[in-house]
């Protein structure tokens, strides 16, 4: 192989031809889209176009990937000369999404040290993204997709299910990537739901589920009150549960309670 998987940069590069068959399989518009249209897909950290190799080959999918890595970049493009401006050199967490001029479907094997941030930058262009299938470690796809009640159910649970349908769809060994990592790996697709927007401001809405899951083992009546500046906790009965016990309807329920006592005095 001419790239080296670079631990600093979490990289582990598929191997296995079967499973990146399934990734790709797993985007919705590979075969439902709509007939005579183009379909823009980005695919973040191609590496070795393992998955790329895939993609181009559907003429529907206007295809773009984001790369950080230069010995991935010239890789990709000594084999996939045709991407050209396609491909794009740089940290796909500081990239402007907006370049893209639309609506993207987002896909890639995400490297484990920054598959967190990902899932924050797609919060951030929710409305450009309509779906997202991505292959991250077994432990997070499972936190991401985690119902209300689970112990894995956490932050991103709650913030991605407010905009998306979360589905864990399989399982991959470690021996399907080269260098295999120490754990197993999870593909998940996200798909927007029909939420246009929360009954709620979303600012306050993240900072109070942060607020409650960070410190978790405490009723949410406790854990809000360093958000509260001091003001009196509203007298409400989702306050005596646990944040891992509310779904994303109660947590708005709940940020609209926090706004009013906020807002009170001004």
């Amino acid at each position: 192989m001419e790239v080296r998987a670079k631990k600093s940069l979490g990289q582990h590069f598929l191997k296995d031809p079967d499973i990146a068959r399934r990734i790709v399989d797993s985007l919705t518009v590979i075969q439902n889209y709509p007939k005579g249209e183009k379909v823009p897909v980005l695919e973040v950290g191609p590496g070795t176009g393992v998955l790329t190799r895939l993609l181009i080959e559907y003429p529907h999918i206007d295809y773009r990937a984001v790369e950080l890595d230069s010995e991935s970049v010239a890789y990709l493009n000594r084999h996939f000369p045709s991407l050209g401006t396609r491909l794009f050199h740089q940290d796909f967490l500081k990239m402007d999404c907006r370049r893209l001029d639309g609506p993207f479907y987002l896909i890639g094997n995400f490297p484990y040290n920054i598959s967190s941030q990902i899932f924050f930058k797609v919060l951030e262009y929710r409305d450009m993204i309509p779906e997202v299938v991505g292959m991250v470690q077994k432990e997070v796809a499972e936190r991401l997709c985690a119902s209300p009640g689970s112990k894995t159910y956490g932050i991103l649970s709650v913030l991605l299910q407010a905009w998306y349908r979360t589905e864990y769809l399989f399982t991959v060994p470690p021996g399907a990537f080269l260098p295999p990592p120490k754990v197993h790996s999870g593909v998940i697709r996200l798909i927007r739901n029909g939420r246009k927007e929360l009954d709620c401001p979303w600012d306050l809405f993240v900072k109070v589920v942060k607020t409650t899951f960070n410190q978790r083992r405490k009723t949410i009546r406790n854990s809000l009150k360093p958000l509260l500046n001091g003001k009196k906790v509203p007298d409400y009965i989702i306050l005596d549960l646990r944040p891992e016990q509310l779904d994303v309807e109660e947590f708005t329920e709940l940020t609209q309670e926090v706004a009013k006592v906020l807002n009170a005095d001004s």
